[in-house]
């Protein structure tokens, strides 16, 4: 034999070697597999379950008194019957059609106008029969549906209904391996051929109590479950009792129906107490009632699924069952011990150190009675806090509010009276010592000649309280207490004295007094703290943070708690959650905590308590009972898991009131959303329903540019979404690992009413129109522009002529004003010259009348006065000429039109002289000047200036010349 073929058939050996308990795909015996409860409330109908289905996509379906019931993992939907009766039967087509039973009524359900209705059958019946009472069973074989009443059986196939009459009333109808059998009263059992009853030979043994289940058995036989009578077992020729434990129990508590899981169990409802699940050789290996999980003792239906669900439906509820878990409970739902602080199992038997005290039971049954597995009691003398459990050298130590104890059975035997034994464990410098914390500081215990743990000493030199002791490499002994804080203690040689007590704080590195905890991993000292672990360096005296483990634990870094868990694997336990920490592998960090997340919050915080009991299985203390921890399934379970397809559920419209458009967003069709109402809520699932972490990715194609982030949101609000095409992807993973496939959903916005296709022909005959109305209205105001612009031209033309004779004429008038000017100033010369000339006669004159009187004749005398006059008349009458005056005047008058005008219009009493007076004051005369032109003297000039003045009435302040000057 070659070596390869050798180790196969070792393995095979070590693996068929297998204690039961421990072998994969097996169902357990000691505690109940994780229930999971779906009362009333959560799914909003009525109590009773009358029958549970699956179909292809993973949509649970319930039977239920007040309808039919849909669940998608997430989602619960109730749909009622036409006339509201209660749903009997439902099973599921590979077509999706989902066929229901009830009072005087069958049909199917399926999606229609995108919504989930119902399509009665009961028209196609043949005339001379009526459906007059419950359809109790349905059963889908191949193209055949067959309905089954007390009185009929419809068998539905290609559109038609055709009817099979039995001999006596039917009690139920079972199908297994692909036939079909019913009991007809009074009759037996028969098997349904075709249209045809075959009686089967032999089955009056089976009694009048009814027959409730039958399903297929070992190699080609069917095991039979009857109502009162127990279990049958029939080979084809003939009906056997099966020898059981378990006929007993069904016949006590009435069997009411039964599953086959996981292909070599059987599950057993009854109507007084639950359910039992036995094996195939009748022995009980589970049974689930109310005192350990169930909602109600009444199973009116069982389905066994294929992801290894067992689903009840109750009298008074719906429960799940997870077959196969790596996890089963134990729970002390009467109250009998109370919280448990730790557990242990030592000898075939099981301790529980809980705050009523420790209780003890056998591990295993000694009479295969599986009923009654754990028969806990209290250990007497035991009352009161229980807080450690230790199997130190096969000696079982009990930390205990009273003391420290030695357990031998179920007695106690007293090793010390310092009450509040924490923690106890060995020294690492000496194994024969271990060192334990207490209420009031550390003891220590030794071992006798015998090997026996005995009490020692208390070490003296501390009293704090010592929840947490840990011994480093050094041999010093560090102390943890949640409010106290933390010390480092060295101890004397002989361990009965604290030498150097050491305090750390704040000022040391941590980040606080309180919640600071020591624990051993990997033998180096860690402290946990609110901020993640810690470790402290000798050299510096200070703390530091792990920097390399808080980054790799994830969210466990601010564990409370860690607990060796075997090689290289440790127990995390952060405030109520935990999770099983793999350090195998170097450099790597493996974390599994989604599977424990059903016991967030269960164990008794800062006390939890975990026990190895093998290589594979642990003991998890929670806080009214215990859970054994399995890892061999777990390790045979995730290869093969595959998770189904996400589910879209319903579409909503949230515009403004929730309206659904569809219920089945999977089924493919398109939906088009009038733009109007562009705000829509899409709701998905998973269809996984064992506990696990179900986590959703999503992507809307068209409105979001990468996948969202991981969540356990099973909704999405979409807003204001724009016209145009979308796809909805999504997919989902389960405990941060396995993935599902992508699911699509695929609508669209459609344009608003003045982006439709119409409003788009309609804007572009609207645009052609516009262009040529408005190239015509271009062409008429360019027209118009032009005329415009012509008159504004011809406008500018005559204004800039207009402005051009003005300025000419302004030219004109200015050469004309300085011609006029130059004339003025030429006459006002002339007059000047005018009037010097006449001041110059005047003055000459008067010379020749003053030498005149000189003269003397050739005698030398005077002349005469007759001679003087003649000639001094000659004189005046030269001075006194008027026609240098009028000459004067005509040209003053010329020069200065208006100046004797305005002066006669102003006052008219004025006297020729006057008017002399004032054209020579106007010429700006002198008063010589003046006084030879009016040949006066120049005393009399001023007397008429005065004059003058007065007459004018020329201001005191104002000059005569200024005034007359400006007339």
């Amino acid at each position: 034999m070659n070596s390869n073929l050798l180790k196969f058939f070792l393995i095979c050996f070590a693996y068929l070697s297998l204690p039961i308990e421990l072998r994969a795909d097996d169902i357990q015996s000691i505690g109940v597999p994780y229930v999971q409860n779906y009362p009333k409330s959560s799914y909003l109908s009525g109590n009773q379950n009358w029958s549970i289905a699956k179909d292809k996509n993973g949509l649970m379906y319930f039977g239920n008194a007040e309808g039919l019931l849909t669940f998608d993992g997430k989602y619960w939907q109730q749909y009622k019957m036409p006339n509201r009766q209660i749903v009997r039967s439902v099973a599921t087509g590979a077509d999706g059609l989902v066929y229901t039973g009830s009072f005087g009524e069958f049909g199917y359900w399926s999606y229609q106008d995108k919504h989930f209705n119902y399509t009665s059958l009961i028209k196609l019946i043949p005339k001379p029969y009526k459906i007059t009472d419950e359809v109790w069973k349905i059963y889908v074989a191949g193209k055949r549906v067959i309905f089954q009443s007390f009185s009929t059986i419809y068998i539905y196939e290609n559109g038609k209904v055709t009817v099979v009459k039995a001999p006596n009333a039917f009690l139920f109808l079972h199908q297994a391996r692909n036939k079909l059998f019913a009991e007809v009263l009074g009759k037996g059992l028969f098997e349904l051929q075709g249209k045809n009853f075959i009686p089967l030979t032999g089955s009056e043994v089976l009694g009048n109590t009814g027959v409730l289940s039958i399903l297929p058995y070992k190699e080609n036989s069917f095991i039979i479950g009857t109502g009162k009578n127990g279990l049958f077992i029939y080979d084809g020729l003939t009906f056997t009792p099966l020898t059981s434990a378990a006929n007993s129990f069904l016949k006590t508590y009435q069997l009411n129906n039964g599953v086959r899981i996981l292909n070599k169990y059987y599950a057993y409802g009854t109507i007084l107490n639950g359910l039992i699940i036995i094996d195939e050789n009748g022995k009980v290996v589970q049974r689930i009632n109310k005192s350990s999980g169930l909602q109600n003792n009444t199973v009116l239906s069982l389905y066994a699924d294929n992801e290894q669900n067992l689903w009840a439906g109750l009298d008074n509820g719906i429960d799940r069952i997870e077959l196969n878990s790596p996890l089963y409970f134990y729970f002390d739902k009467a109250g009998q011990f109370g919280t448990v602080y730790s557990s242990l199992i030592v000898k075939n038997k099981i301790y529980l150190g809980t705050n009523q005290g420790l209780f003890s039971s056998p591990w295993t049954p000694e009479n295969g009675n599986l009923f009654n597995s754990f028969d806990f009691k209290l250990i007497p003398n035991s009352q009161g806090q229980v807080w450690d459990l230790q199997l130190l050298d096969n000696q079982l130590l009990c930390g205990h509010n009273d003391g420290t104890f030695n357990i031998i059975g179920d007695k106690m035997e007293k090793l010390s009276s310092i009450s509040g034994g924490w923690t106890i464990k060995k020294l690492n410098s000496n194994p024969n010592y271990l060192i334990q914390g207490t209420y009031t500081g550390l003891v220590i215990f030794a071992k006798n000649a015998s090997g026996q743990w005995k009490f020692s000493h208390k070490i003296t030199g501390f009293g704090e309280p010592s929840r947490y002791v840990e011994q480093d490499s050094k041999g010093d002994i560090w102390v943890s207490h949640a409010y106290k804080g933390l010390y480092k203690l060295t101890l004397s040689s002989d361990l009965k004295r604290a030498t150097t007590i050491k305090y750390y704080d704040e000022k040391n590195g941590l980040p606080s007094n309180f919640n600071i905890n020591i624990f051993n991993l990997e033998n180096k000292i860690v402290f946990s703290s609110d901020e993640g672990f810690l470790l402290y360096d000798e050299i510096s005296n200070r703390f530091s943070k792990y920097e390399v483990l808080n980054k790799n634990l994830g969210s466990f870094y601010t564990s409370n708690k860690i607990i060796s868990a075997g090689l290289k694997k440790y127990w995390f336990i952060n405030h109520g959650k935990m999770g099983l920490v793999n350090l195998s592998e170097p450099g790597k960090m493996a974390i599994d905590s989604s599977r424990f997340s059903i016991l967030d919050g269960r164990m008794v915080q800062y006390y939890e308590n975990i026990s190895q009991i093998s290589a594979k299985i642990y003991l998890i203390s929670v806080d009214d009972g215990f859970v054994i921890y399995n890892t061999t399934n777990v390790n045979n379970k995730t290869k093969k898991q595959t998770l189904p397809a996400v589910l879209i559920r319903k579409i909503e419209d949230i515009t403004d009131k929730y309206t659904t458009l569809t219920e089945n967003g999977s089924n493919g069709d398109n939906i088009e959303i009038p733009f109007s109402r562009n705000n829509i809520r899409i709701s998905f699932s998973l269809p996984y329903y064992r506990q696990s972490k179900i986590k959703f990715q999503y992507f809307l194609e068209g409105y979001s540019r990468q996948w969202s982030d991981w969540s356990t949101a099973t909704q999405k609000d979409f807003t204001n979404l724009s016209r145009g095409s979308y796809v909805f992807k999504v997919r989902a993973k389960i405990n941060d690992e396995t993935a599902s496939a992508i699911t699509t959903f695929e609508f669209s916005v459609d344009p608003p009413w003045y982006g439709s296709n119409w409003a788009i022909l309609f804007y572009a005959l609207l645009g052609v129109i516009a262009l040529i109305a408005g190239k015509r209205m271009y062409e008429a105001k360019l027209n118009k522009d032009q005329k415009v612009i012509k008159h504004k031209l011809h406008l500018e033309k005559e204004e800039f002529l207009k402005r051009e004779a003005e300025a000419t004429e302004k030219q004109i008038i200015k050469i004309q004003t300085e011609k006029l000017q130059a004339e003025l100033a030429s006459k006002n010369r002339e007059l000047a010259n005018s009037a010097m000339s006449l001041v110059y006669k005047n003055e000459l004159l008067q010379k020749i009348s003053e030498e005149m009187t000189k003269l003397k004749d050739e005698n030398g005398k005077r002349l005469s006065d007759d001679q003087l006059r003649r000639i001094q008349k000659v004189i005046d009458d030269g001075m006194n000429d008027e026609r240098d005056w009028n000459l004067f005047e005509s040209s003053f008058n010329e020069a200065h039109e208006s100046f004797f005008k305005k002066l006669k219009a102003n006052h008219p009493d004025l006297v020729p002289n006057d008017l002399k007076l004032c054209a020579y004051l106007h010429m700006n005369m002198s008063s010589k000047e003046l006084a030879s032109l009016l040949n006066i003297s120049l005393r009399g000039v001023e007397i008429r200036r005065y004059r003058l003045r007065k007459k004018l009435e020329v201001p005191h302040d104002k000059n005569l010349v200024e005034f007359l000057m400006e007339l």
